[in-house]
């Protein structure tokens, strides 16, 4: 929460694994921190079901790649990896954080099925828990003062997860961002035994850069249309006319 109106709001990023804020949108992650952002991660298993990794190895992965984002981290235990439910208690748990830390930015997983079942439920709890938590009279919520975000942004944690035909937004980053990006995305290295996603999520993030004229970018997809009231907050098209 800002000690002061003038501190930036926190952004706050939810994950099912502790690997998929980083892939999915770790660049964003130390864009957003290298800018005095305070970024907190919820990550709601420890990757108990994984092929590779024991349980405290990928803590440890995932707190030494915090660290080197820039940001906090909180684990939950929402039944442990490949058991994730998307369950009114959980989104509950989630509008906990979420008025606890006060953002105005949530980012979280698409909720388009891909080639793991965790993802798509924590995406849809996260959509839940941002409603709930901005209702006042939801009794198991009554400990904390209601909040309202003011934007839910999904990141897509491999391609399988972008949605089709819904156009993202693109954020861009620097070569400093993308550095702190790799470097965090290699903490993950008992991952990398399974496939060299690193390289992955830096060729999307390529991919989608040059073909917006610049280096590197992420896609986010937005939950709702965004509203402006000024244009030059728009940024600029990615085709340059």
């Amino acid at each position: 929460m800002p000690n002061s109106p003038s501190d930036p709001a926190p952004l706050l990023v939810f994950g099912a694994h502790p690997d998929d804020i980083e892939f999915g949108a770790g660049g964003i992650v130390a864009a957003e921190a290298r800018r005095g952002r305070p970024v907190h991660l919820v990550v709601c298993s420890r990757g108990e079901s994984g092929t590779n990794g024991t349980p405290e190895i990928r803590t440890q992965e995932a707190e030494t790649a915090a660290a080197t984002l820039g940001a906090t981290l909180e684990w939950l235990d929402l039944g442990g990896d490949a058991n994730i439910e998307n369950t009114r208690e959980g989104a509950r748990t989630l509008a906990a954080i979420i008025r606890r830390v006060r953002p105005e930015t949530v980012l979280t997983l698409t909720v388009e099925e891909d080639q793991h079942p965790d993802h798509v439920a924590v995406g849809r709890m996260t959509r839940d828990a941002a409603r709930l938590a901005r209702y006042g009279g939801v009794k198991q919520l009554a400990d904390q003062p209601r909040h309202a975000i003011k934007r839910l942004l999904f990141y897509a944690v491999s391609p399988d997860a972008a949605p089709v035909g819904r156009p993202p937004v693109l954020y861009a980053l620097t070569d400093e961002d993308v550095a702190i990006w790799r470097e965090a995305m290699a903490a993950h290295a008992s991952q990398m035994k399974t496939r060299d996603y690193g390289s992955l999520q830096i060729t999307r993030a390529s991919l989608l850069g040059q073909n917006a004229g610049g280096s590197h970018a992420i896609a986010l997809y937005p939950n709702e249309p965004l509203v402006f009231t000024d244009l030059d907050a728009l940024g600029g098209g990615s085709r340059h006319f």
